[in-house]
C-alpha cells in the first residue's frame, strides 16, 4: 500500500511502526473471507482491508477520529484470523491497537459509551471490585431482557453462582510432586480467578504433578489486555509494567525458568510486552525477557512431557480453539492433540477460524454482534454432538457456556483429570465422567 505520511509525522515511532505496516498491505482482500465481522456484515469497512484504509486515512492526515471511522474500529474483535490469512505478513494487531490508542486519544465519545467504558475498564483487571459488581449484578440476570442492549448483555452474562476465592491464589509456593524439572511462575489473572478459580487450582496440580514447581507471584495482576484493547494505553502499560517488575524480581531473587499462562487472551498480550515496551529505555530489555518466557500452560505440558495416568472415559469433547490461541499465539494443534493423547474423543468444530463474539469486553459493548457470532459458533458446535466443549480462554468458555446447555471446561482440567486429577466439576453430572479406573493422588491443591 501507498503511503504519503510527512516527515514530521514520521517522526513520531507509534506512527513510523503503523506506516511500514500499511506498506505491507497488498489490497488483496483475502482476509474479508475470515474476517468474522465482515463474514456477518458484508460491509467493506467492516473488513480488515476496510479498516486499514480507515486507519491510514485518519493518521496519514494526523487528523482526530471521527464517528464513522470509530464506529467500524469498535466493530473489529482483534479476533487476529486476517493475520493468519494474509498472505503478505501484515502486522494487523499493532496496527489497529495504534488505531484504538488514537481513538481513545482524540474521539470524545458520548456520555453513557464513555463511562461504560471508563467502568468496565477500572472494574474487570480488579478481583475484589469484579467480584462485588457480579454479587450485586446477579439479582439482575433473571430480569435482563428487560433491559436493552449493553446493559441487558452485561446481566446475562453475570453468573448466578459465584465461586468462593480460591487459596491458589495468594502468593505462595507449590512443590513439584517428584524431580523438579522447572520453576515457573503463575499468571493468575484477573477476571478468570473471579469466574472460575478451579481452572488455576487444575494448572497448578498438574504442573506439580508433571514435576514444575509453581509459584504465585507477589505483585502480578491484570496482564493489560483488557484496557490495551479499549485503547486506553497508560493503564494497560501500568498493569504490564507491574507485572514485568514483579516477575523479573522473582527471576533475579528465585529464579524462573518460565512464565505460565491459562487464558489464551493474556498470553498474547504478555508475549508483546516487548513490542509494547520497545521505546522504553528502562523497560525494554526485561519486557522483552518476560515475553520470552511466556507459555502457554499447553506449551509448558508438552515441553516437561504428558503421559496420561489413567484411562479415560470415551467422552465426545469438541475443541474449541480461542482466536486468541489459535491466531495470535499461533498454537493450533497441541491443546487438541493433548487431548487427544489423554484419552478423550477429540472433535474439531466447523468454522473453528471465527470468533464466538467474547473478545474481551466485545460481548458488552457490542452485545447484538456479539450475540449474532456466538449463535452461528454454537450452531457449528452442535453439529459434532459433543459430552462437553474444552477451551483456553475464560471469556470464551463464558461466552459459549452462556448459550449452550453442554459443560465447558477449561482444556487444563481435563489434562488435569486425565493424569489422575478430580472429575471437572462441570461434568459432575454425567454419570460417564466417573468411569476412570485409577485413585486420584496426593495433590498440593
Amino acid at each position: 500500500m501507498q503511503t504519503n505520511f510527512s516527515s514530521a509525522l514520521l517522526e513520531n515511532p507509534k506512527i513510523a511502526t503503523s506506516e511500514k505496516i500499511l506498506r505491507t498491505c497488498v489490497h488483496c482482500g483475502f482476509c474479508t473471507a475470515t474476517c468474522p465481522t465482515f463474514v456477518t456484515l458484508a460491509e467493506e469497512n467492516d473488513s480488515p482491508r476496510g479498516r486499514i484504509y480507515l486507519i491510514k486515512e485518519m493518521l496519514e492526515h494526523g487528523r482526530q477520529a471521527d464517528a464513522e471511522t470509530v464506529k467500524h474500529i469498535d466493530r473489529c474483535l482483534s479476533c487476529l484470523s486476517c493475520m493468519t490469512t494474509c498472505p503478505s505478513g501484515v502486522h494487523y494487531m499493532h496496527l489497529v491497537d495504534h488505531a484504538r490508542a488514537h481513538i481513545e486519544e482524540t474521539y470524545r465519545r458520548p456520555f453513557l459509551d464513555r463511562s461504560l467504558r471508563a467502568i468496565l475498564a477500572f472494574v474487570l483487571p480488579r478481583p475484589t471490585l469484579f467480584r462485588f459488581a457480579l454479587f450485586a449484578a446477579r439479582p439482575m440476570r433473571l430480569v435482563a431482557g428487560f433491559f436493552p442492549g449493553r446493559l441487558g448483555a452485561m446481566f446475562a452474562l453475570a453468573p448466578f453462582n459465584l465461586p468462593s476465592p480460591s487459596p491458589v491464589d495468594r502468593p505462595q509456593v507449590f512443590a513439584p510432586l517428584g524431580q523438579k524439572k522447572l520453576r515457573v511462575g503463575l499468571l493468575n489473572g484477573c477476571a478468570q480467578r473471579v469466574l472460575d478459580p478451579k481452572i488455576n487450582e487444575a494448572t497448578v496440580r498438574l504442573l506439580t504433578r508433571l514435576g514444575v514447581e509453581v509459584t504465585v507471584v507477589e505483585g502480578v495482576g491484570c496482564c493489560g489486555a483488557l484496557t490495551h484493547h479499549m485503547g486506553k494505553e497508560d493503564s494497560a502499560l501500568a498493569f504490564a509494567k507491574a507485572n514485568i517488575k514483579a516477575f523479573m524480581r522473582e527471576k533475579h531473587k528465585h529464579g524462573l525458568d518460565r512464565i505460565v499462562i491459562n487464558t489464551s487472551g493474556c498470553g498474547t498480550t504478555v508475549k508483546d510486552y516487548g513490542f509494547m515496551f520497545r521505546d522504553d529505555l528502562e523497560l525494554a530489555d526485561e519486557a522483552a525477557t518476560v515475553a520470552a518466557m511466556a507459555r502457554d500452560v499447553t506449551e509448558l505440558v508438552e515441553e516437561v512431557g504428558f503421559t496420561p495416568a489413567r484411562e479415560m472415559p470415551p467422552l465426545r469433547v469438541a475443541y474449541h480453539s480461542a482466536c486468541s490461541m489459535q491466531h495470535g499465539q499461533k498454537i493450533t494443534r497441541l491443546p487438541f492433540d493433548l487431548l487427544k493423547q489423554a484419552g478423550f474423543a477429540t472433535l474439531s468444530i466447523p468454522e473453528s477460524h471465527l470468533c464466538c463474539g467474547s473478545a474481551g469486553t466485545y460481548n458488552l459493548l457490542q452485545p447484538e454482534l456479539a450475540t449474532r457470532l456466538k449463535t452461528r459458533k454454537i450452531e457449528n458446535i452442535k453439529t459434532t454432538q459433543p459430552d462437553v466443549i474444552a477451551a483456553g480462554n475464560i471469556g470464551c468458555m463464558v461466552q459459549i457456556g452462556s448459550g449452550i446447555d453442554v459443560p465447558v471446561v477449561h482444556t487444563v482440567e481435563l489434562l488435569d483429570w486425565a493424569t489422575g486429577g478430580p472429575v471437572p466439576e462441570a461434568l459432575a453430572s454425567l454419570p460417564i465422567a466417573f468411569q476412570t479406573k485409577a485413585q486420584e493422588p496426593e495433590s498440593p491443591v
